[in-house]
Parts: structure tokens; C-alpha cells; sequence
């Protein structure tokens, strides 16, 4: 089956999808590489964003390809995915390695609180993209100040960063009128002129925004945040220089932002055979990846073990050769 075509066909609609789902999976051999049988459940993120895209397809590619049965579920991203990921409700997670590093280590919305969990591979990066109305008066993010604008759903990557750049900028949260949104209706506020700006952290291009540049055309603008690149990478260290191509939204130039890389997560207990199963086949079936959704052609077998300071699970070592 073609999962370019199939994908959505995977539960894949609201969260009620999701949940952890019984995983049958009797004991594996340290040095197997096949997948057991049961059913797993992977976290994405939200509808229009590249993870809610991907992670349909990648279900698919584990129920077309092992003995598995995969579904994937719409989540608020990162740092609800990790919490439920570490509580059992799912066994797969997309996450920004920024709050994969917060999870490990304790900190931020994870304090005092390391988490257990390890990863299959370092995939496709995510960009900072921050958009304004053209006529809001905002060419900053220092600019933001008494403006409306969409950080992100609650417990979000997007609204980690979100809040990092408000600050670095010197703002308070008191200084912005900040609405917790999802990227729909965020870009619904957008065009009715309900609110000023938006943070998005996402692959490129993400469809929500592709709607937006594309119905709204000139009346909106990304803003270049390299000003505050130094202060995100004292906090973080994963944080990375970039660029949005102009031909991804049809702009009239690059535009310099801060890069994510994402990590695919499971928990230390997640088996073995299973790990090394499913990280081979994202690299091995790469392209039908690639085929959901174009983010996927980012993902490197070289990076894919750049999880610093999550640790690779054996299993994902094992099938990408790491001793």
C-alpha cells in the first residue's frame, strides 16, 4: 500500500485516537532486529503541522511493513508527548530536542523531574518561523509588546520557544497578550485580523502556513529573529543557525532563523527487536517517508544518532551501526 495515499487513513483525526494501546510483545533477544506483534501508539502534534502529517505516515509504513500495528494520535507536541510518552499513554514521540534536553535533564517544564526516555534517531530539523501582520508595526520581536499573538498550544516545542524569544527580547509575559493557541486556529485568528503574530516551530513547509502566505499574500510577513540567536544557545545548546527558503511560502527572500532538530522518542523499557525494527525502516523506506510529507528527505542516516543529551536506545544503535 502506498502511504502517500493511505496515511490519513490511520487514526489519526483528535487525541481521542490516541492512547497507548496493548503492546503483546513477548521478550526479544538483545540482537534481534524484527518486530514482535501488538499494536503501538505514536504522539504527533497539530493537524496542518508536519508532525501530525508525518507521524500518520510513518504509522502506516509500521502497519505495511512489520507485524505492528501503529496508529498515531493529534497531541499539543513536545512536552505533552514526552509527559504522556514517560505516563504510558504512547509508545512513540515527536519531540524538539530543546525540551528533549529539558526532559532529561530536569528542567524547564520538566522540574526537578528527569525523564525516562532514549532515542530512535535525530530526523528532519524544524524551523523558527515567526509571522506578523503587515500592518501590526512589528519588525521584532521586541516589537510584540502589547500585541496579540499566538504562542502555541499549551505544552508545546513552539511554545517552549515561544517563550525563550519573548524573553531574550526583554519581555514580560504580562507584556504580550499571549493566546495558547493550535496552528489552525491560529491562522483562522490571523485572517480575521483577531490577532497580530504567531510562533511556529515546525518542518517546511507546514501546510497551515503555506494556507496562510497563500490567502493572505503581502497582508502578512515573517520577521528575522537572528538578533536573539546567542541568548537561545546559552540556554540550549542544540539550537542552530538557518534559513526559511524564499521559495517555501513564495517570499522575496531567505529568511535567517533559529533551527530544531526534532528526535523520535520512546521510552529505556521500549523492546529492543522493536527499536531496531522501525528506526532500520525510517531509513531504509525514507522515501515513501518523503512521499507524505517532503520534511522527510531531511532525515540523515549520518545525524541520526546526533541525540545529544538523550541517550540512543541499543535498538536504534543496533540498526544504525553505532557501537
Amino acid at each position: 500500500m502506498r502511504i502517500a495515499s493511505a496515511a490519513l487513513a490511520v487514526c489519526l483525526v483528535a487525541a481521542a485516537c490516541g492512547g497507548k494501546q496493548t503492546n503483546n510483545a513477548e521478550s526479544q533477544a538483545s540482537d534481534s532486529c524484527e518486530a514482535t506483534s501488538g499494536r503501538i501508539t505514536i504522539a504527533t502534534g497539530n493537524t496542518g503541522g508536519v508532525y501530525y502529517t508525518l507521524g500518520g505516515g510513518l504509522a502506516q509504513l509500521i502497519s505495511d511493513n512489520t507485524s505492528l500495528k501503529a496508529s498515531a494520535a493529534e497531541t499539543g507536541a513536545s512536552v505533552q508527548n514526552i509527559q504522556q510518552l514517560v505516563a504510558g499513554d504512547y509508545d512513540i514521540a515527536f519531540a524538539l530536542a530543546d525540551t528533549a534536553a529539558d526532559a532529561v535533564n530536569g528542567k524547564e517544564s520538566f522540574d526537578g523531574k528527569p525523564q525516562d526516555i532514549a532515542a530512535l534517531a535525530r530526523i528532519y530539523p524544524n524551523y523558527t518561523q515567526v509571522v506578523v501582520r503587515a500592518d501590526s508595526g512589528i519588525n521584532s520581536v521586541a516589537d510584540m509588546k502589547g500585541k496579540r499573538i499566538s504562542t502555541g498550544s499549551p505544552k508545546s516545542g513552539t511554545e517552549v520557544i515561544a517563550n525563550r524569544l519573548l524573553k531574550a527580547a526583554g519581555l514580560a509575559e504580562a507584556d504580550v497578550a499571549a493566546q495558547r493557541l493550535a496552528l489552525r486556529p491560529t491562522v483562522d485568528q490571523m485572517k480575521a485580523g483577531q490577532i497580530d503574530g504567531l510562533f511556529w516551530s515546525g518542518g517546511l513547509p507546514t501546510p497551515e502556513l503555506t494556507d496562510l502566505t497563500t490567502s493572505m499574500g503581502e497582508d502578512v510577513k515573517f520577521i528575522d529573529i537572528m538578533d536573539l540567536f546567542d541568548d537561545l544557545k546559552k540556554i540550549n545548546q542544540v539550537y542552530e543557525e538557518g534559513s526559511l527558503p524564499a521559495e517555501t511560502y513564495g517570499l522575496p527572500a531567505d529568511i535567517p532563523t533559529i533551527v530544531v532538530p526534532n528526535l523520535l522518542l520512546v521510552t529505556k523499557d521500549f523492546p529492543a527487536g522493536n527499536a531496531c525494527a522501525i528506526t532500520k525502516l525510517i531509513f531504509d523506506k525514507k522515501d515513501e517517508l518523503a512521499k507524505v510529507h517532503k520534511a522527510a528527505n531531511a532525515i540523515d542516516r549520518e545525524t541520526a544518532v546526533e541525540t545529544d543529551p538523550v541517550e540512543l536506545h541499543p535498538g536504534a544503535a543496533q540498526a544504525l551501526g553505532v557501537d
